[in-house]
């Protein structure tokens, strides 16, 4: 059984494979692509289009923070509908029969074989480039500084969230110790603690993974849409973040 055609792009993109910052970034959400053997899992476009099926700036805010710090990036290149690159494998919403109340037909029964499938095509090739990258990095005696990109949405059903932006971590708490309180300096911004998510061991993969099980410095960045829906706001963001990220690392470096 297969999912992805032959002609259809890999599951996964990466910029500057070679770059020479510190930095990796990961978007895991990056695309709204669905294969065609999946058709259009029953929705319109509209709701193909929304933030149920990516994080909608997210990816173009991470290539220009890649440029600008010479970063290697993997984005993943399919939707997080056709199964969630930021989720156990184990977890029920891995692939989402209904996100944001909006139910998802295709993924209303889906067989061991075909989850299995889509595991194997677009999952596991994600994840194995990204492990790849931070590995070669380590062998090399170069300690990578794993960004996770994000971007959620201005309000949520009972609550507009104020936050600008927010930072996510875990166990790990040394890279967003960091760099809130130099997001923070810019007074115009709300920047949450963990918020509007907090990361854990069931609702996120990536950072726990390549981040935590490593124990290399890593923070998840989420930024509103609303502010990155346009190439004013993706600039920006990444040109804000392209300041205050290597200023986090170097007063984490002179803490140790």
């Amino acid at each position: 059984m297969s999912v992805r055609a032959a002609d259809e792009p890999g599951a996964y993109s990466i910029e500057r494979p070679q770059g020479g910052s510190p930095f990796v970034l990961a978007c895991d959400h990056a695309s709204r692509r669905i294969p065609r053997a999946l058709g259009d899992l029953g929705l319109s476009e509209a709701d193909r289009a929304a933030h149920i099926a990516w994080d909608i700036g997210a990816a173009a805010v991470a290539q220009r923070l890649s440029a600008a710090l010479d970063a290697t990036l993997v984005l993943q290149n399919y939707s997080r509908l056709v199964i969630d690159c930021n989720r156990p494998p184990t977890a029920p919403d891995s692939i989402p029969r209904q996100s944001g109340g909006i139910p998802i037909p295709g993924n209303a029964v889906i067989t061991e074989a075909e989850a299995s499938a889509r595991q194997r095509e677009f999952f596991d090739p994600y994840h194995a480039a990204l492990g790849w990258i931070l590995a070669e990095r380590g062998a090399a005696g170069r300690t990578p500084v794993l960004i996770a990109m994000h971007s959620f949405t201005p309000a949520y059903p009972g609550q507009v969230r104020p936050w600008h932006a927010g930072l996510l971590y875990h166990r790990d708490i040394r890279l967003a110790q960091a760099l809130l309180p130099l997001l923070r300096a810019d007074g115009a911004l709300t920047v949450g603690d963990n918020l509007p998510y907090a990361m854990g061991d069931l609702t996120d993969y990536s950072l726990p993974l390549h981040g935590e099980a490593r124990g290399i410095p890593h923070v998840g960045i989420e930024i509103r849409q609303d502010l990155i829906e346009d190439p004013a706001g993706q600039a920006a963001w990444a040109d804000r973040l392209a300041t205050v990220l290597p200023a986090a690392l170097e007063a984490l470096t002179a803490r140790r």
